[in-house]
């Protein structure tokens, strides 16, 4: 099983907490961003940059994972389609994506962005706050003592 993590966007603090874990437990960890990245000294931990454009990196991730592999993303379509792969999808709120909500979350972020495209401004996310961060390691931690610990 491989961590993929969707780079260009995720919260640094998440890549500490993925860094750790990877150590932690030896889970090959890959960080993949259109642009370079530094990545800590490690044989778990490692950063492929893609070129620019729409949606390469998130296309290299869905071409390079596999079934029980697990895809870090606060992208809603990546992780569509990672979940169709047989792969699992967390975003850095530590919320898994499920085959049973990803269409909910798909239509969600289709009318948000036809709001967009209308000129309604609706704003975007809140800040990652600590909460945030503790529900994602709690969650990553789950995840990786059911999938990775024997």
């Amino acid at each position: 099983m491989n961590i993929w993590v969707d780079a260009d966007a995720c919260p640094n603090v998440v890549k500490e907490i993925l860094y750790r874990a990877a150590e932690r437990l030896g889970v090959k960890t890959v960080l993949v961003a259109n642009q370079f990245l530094q990545t800590p000294s490690s044989a778990f931990v490692s950063a492929v940059q893609v070129p620019a454009g729409f949606d390469v990196a998130d296309n290299y991730i869905v071409q390079k994972s596999v079934p029980g592999d697990l895809v870090i993303t606060a992208d809603i379509p990546l992780a569509s389609e990672v979940l169709e792969k047989g792969a699992h999808a967390l975003n850095p709120r530590g919320e898994f994506y499920t085959p049973e909500n990803i269409r909910q979350r798909l239509n969600m972020r289709d009318f948000m962005d036809q709001l967009r495209g209308s000129g309604i401004d609706t704003g975007g996310p809140a800040k990652l706050n600590q909460q945030d961060r503790q529900q994602f390691a709690n969650q990553l931690d789950r995840f990786l003592v059911k999938h990775v610990v024997r």
